[in-house]
């Protein structure tokens, strides 16, 4: 097949973020049978280097700017500006970011590309793009949305968890455009590809008759190697791009209310904090007795291979997490939110015990405890992980999943 996959994040290098990493991955096993022709935008930052790289996983890399930020202003100018991309927003029922990135050059190059018969499917790699989908599209293309999370039940968990940056505003958006934002594009689309089965349910109330896909994210096993041995030690390690709110408030909790319970049991324990455009409030954590603040690393899988537990203690945010599947695929025993653990059988009868959970303070403490005394435990942890990840995590077997569902979209055409 021709397919046009399009993406407004750039997704390389894959290790910027999640939906770099989905993107990524899901086109480099697409490019293996079909042709796959790119577009993207150049959010600033992206090197030559970068783009040829990515040219080199691509039939057709075609690369647009993001629109210009509007001109910054202050007082009532400033208060009419959001009253004013809000309305359009309200009336139009989609998000301000998402008409932020909206670049009218891109809409009518696959207006074009589209008329002229040029690709066989089209591929929304996250929601954000569905903007270029008309709905007319459907009569001689599959198109397919790969939404990674609800946009709609990322905000309201947000809400629900009190983490929202702007509550207020988002409570706004909630009430009256969210909703009406995704029953709208999800009914463009021959088919819906989610995470989770928490997104699919959402979908369903949205369109009950919705063809929905459940596709997992998944791990590069070249890139998340076994680890060696066991490090032991009081070590414990948070992967994952440190400018998302969910993160920042993983490792806010964690390092504020969780470490220093622990550091009463283990006063040599540490905890480093692992990814790329720390925030603020996640630099101001490094002043914090044992916490560490990387930035950007060559490697996490060498963090995670160093470290005897990796915590995850996600309290908000949809969807299956990369950084749970890549700590398994490292052999790093995982301690983890229900929410970091979220489409993944991990427990339970029946089940291979791979992770423990934890939620609240005293029980991310004794999850830990339990493994800092128990060598076996950790081992049991460690092999039954990467042994979950390489029978259904492999992005080989998810790709195989992805391309399977252009597949049967293209033949009801």
């Amino acid at each position: 097949m021709n397919i046009l996959m399009l993406s407004s994040t750039f997704p390389y290098p894959p290790s910027r973020g999640g939906t770099e990493i989905r993107t990524f991955n899901l086109l480099k096993y697409l490019q293996q049978g079909h042709e796959v022709t790119l577009v993207t935008q150049d959010q600033g930052g992206v090197s030559d280097a970068e783009v040829k790289e990515l040219q080199n996983w691509v039939s057709n890399l075609v690369i647009f700017p993001l629109p210009p930020e509007p001109k910054p202003t202050s007082g009532v100018a400033s208060l009419l500006g959001k009253v004013g991309r809000f309305t359009e927003s309200a009336i139009k029922a989609t998000p301000p970011n998402v008409l932020y990135r909206y670049s009218p050059e891109i809409q009518a190059w696959v207006d074009a590309y589209v008329q002229e018969g040029k690709c066989d499917a089209i591929t929304c790699e996250h929601s954000v793009n569905e903007i270029y989908i008309r709905p007319e599209f459907r009569q001689s293309v599959a198109t397919v949305v790969n939404v990674h999370s609800s946009v709609y039940g990322w905000t309201r968990n947000h809400l629900e968890m009190k983490a929202s940056p702007n509550a207020l505003r988002d409570r706004v958006y909630l009430t009256l455009l969210l909703e009406r934002y995704e029953k709208r594009y999800c009914t463009k689309f021959s088919s819906i590809v989610v995470t989770t089965d928490d997104d699919r349910q959402q979908f369903l109330k949205f369109r009950p008759d919705a063809q929905i896909e459940v596709i997992p994210n998944g791990v590069d096993l070249e890139l998340f190697p076994y680890r060696p041995k066991d490090p032991c030690g009081y070590n414990l390690v948070f992967v994952g791009a440190m400018d998302a709110s969910h993160n920042i408030d993983a490792v806010r909790f964690f390092s504020l209310e969780v470490l220093p319970e622990l550091q009463k049991r283990y006063p040599d324990a540490t905890f480093t904090i692992v990814g790329t455009r720390p925030a603020a409030e996640v630099l101001a954590l490094a002043e914090l007795p044992g916490v560490m603040v990387t930035g950007r690393v060559p490697s996490m899988a060498e963090y995670l291979h160093n470290s005897s537990v990796c915590v995850i203690p996600l309290r908000v945010g949809y969807g299956i997490k990369n950084k749970t599947l890549e700590a398994m695929a490292a052999g790093t025993p995982v301690v983890s939110s229900d929410r970091g653990l979220e489409g993944l059988s991990v427990d339970g009868d029946g089940v291979p015990l791979r992770a423990l959970r934890a939620n609240r303070v005293e029980e991310y403490v004794e999850a830990i405890s339990r493994l800092w005394e128990n060598p076996q435990l950790r081992d049991e942890l460690s092999r039954n992980g990467r042994s979950l990840v390489e029978t259904e995590y492999t992005w080989e077997r998810i790709g195989q999943r992805y391309e399977q569902v252009l597949l049967n979209c293209r033949s009801e055409i």
